[in-house]
């Protein structure tokens, strides 16, 4: 029974749906729910962590529940995205008196770009660092329902080899405010992306621009998609699609800003930068977070030990910890000021 209590991320993917199929102050329930309820409960709950022994982590890598648990986010995160875009052409086709107000149409973008997020990006993550075609494929099928390919490239060839580096686009500076953060990292990790792929390709002697290139093609297929949201509901659907990608790709790029702030491994005098260990990344054992993110907040682990399923990340004791939660930590970033009075004293 315990790959089941997974299945408390469709608790907030529920309040999303309220968004989307109701109206007046209702559409913006699910931002509510996730930004405000959430971290409320975590902090009232506190951290939850318990010690498991090798065994037991070894019958979890191989239940194949926990796996089904995130195949079964696919069909939801698609399903969702369509009746999201159908709600939009509904919108366009309405009555005056009848179509959604400004605020109502934001609250719905909102509500969808936090499932593009926690669901699109957050379960490719997950996906995207495992071996099996069949789940890569699927880690792509998601980041393409967040216009967010590029991040299977670069997170998993880039990031993780030059994390908390200065050369790494997702390791966030000491003192810089997340806004400033956004536009580097989304800027950066999409330039870093191409890079990537065309040393990839030269050392195995294609051209650049061939097909081969995977961020050629994946620049094709979001086209191709965008073309195809285009006939279905026209410009207006395209732009709200759009719209709540780049929300998901804000809050990727928060979590990103939360989970390696201010943290730089030291250069040594060959040249190369420390081993990655549990202290380059920041911590959160708050079981809300945990659940609803796949274990994502036992970040430390993750970098330490980049092939483990996420079932089975522990709580490095080393690693420098969170005051809360992934939601709440997400919330206090924006208020940036506070975000330095808080975090900087900790990295200090």
């Amino acid at each position: 029974m315990k790959p089941l209590k997974y299945l408390f991320t469709f608790v907030p993917a529920a309040a999303i749906w309220v968004s989307l199929t109701q109206n007046g102050w209702l559409t913006w329930f699910g931002t509510v729910f996730v930004f405000g309820f959430i971290p409320l409960l975590e902090w009232i709950l506190g951290v939850k962590q318990a010690k498991i022994n090798e065994d037991e982590l070894e019958l979890r890598a191989k239940d194949p529940l926990y796996d089904w648990i995130l195949y079964l986010v696919v069909p939801f995160q698609w399903f969702t995205l369509a009746y999201f875009a159908y709600t939009m052409k509904l919108n366009v086709h309405a009555s005056p008196e009848d179509q959604l107000s400004t605020s109502e149409i934001l609250g719905r973008i909102f509500a969808m770009g936090i499932l593009c997020g926690s669901f699109g990006i957050n379960v490719a993550h997950e996906l995207g660092h495992r071996t099996n075609k069949m789940e890569q494929f699927l880690a792509k099928a998601l980041l393409l329902s967040s216009l967010y390919m590029h991040f299977f490239i670069e997170h998993n060839r880039g990031h993780h080899k030059s994390v908390a580096t200065p050369e790494d686009p997702s390791t966030a500076r000491f003192n810089e405010p997340v806004q400033i953060f956004w536009i580097r990292s989304m800027f950066q990790t999409w330039v870093s992306a191409w890079h990537l792929e065309f040393d990839r390709l030269q050392r195995n002697g294609f051209s650049r621009f061939s097909l081969r290139n995977e961020m050629l093609q994946f620049q094709l297929i979001q086209l191709a998609f965008l073309v195809v949201v285009y006939f279905f509901g026209g410009y207006f659907v395209v732009l709200a699609v759009w719209a709540a990608a780049l929300v998901g790709a804000i809050l990727l790029e928060t979590i990103n800003y939360i989970e390696h702030y201010g943290l730089m491994r030291k250069k040594l005098e060959s040249g190369y930068y420390e081993r990655v260990e549990h202290h380059h990344s920041w911590n959160s054992d708050h079981l809300i977070g945990r659940l609803i993110l796949f274990e994502l907040s036992r970040h430390s682990y993750h970098h330490y030990k980049t092939n483990k399923k996420y079932q089975t990340l522990i709580s490095a004791d080393d690693a420098p910890q969170m005051p809360t939660g992934y939601p709440g930590m997400m919330v206090l970033s924006i208020i940036f000021p506070l975000w330095f009075w808080v975090m900087n004293e900790r990295i200090r």
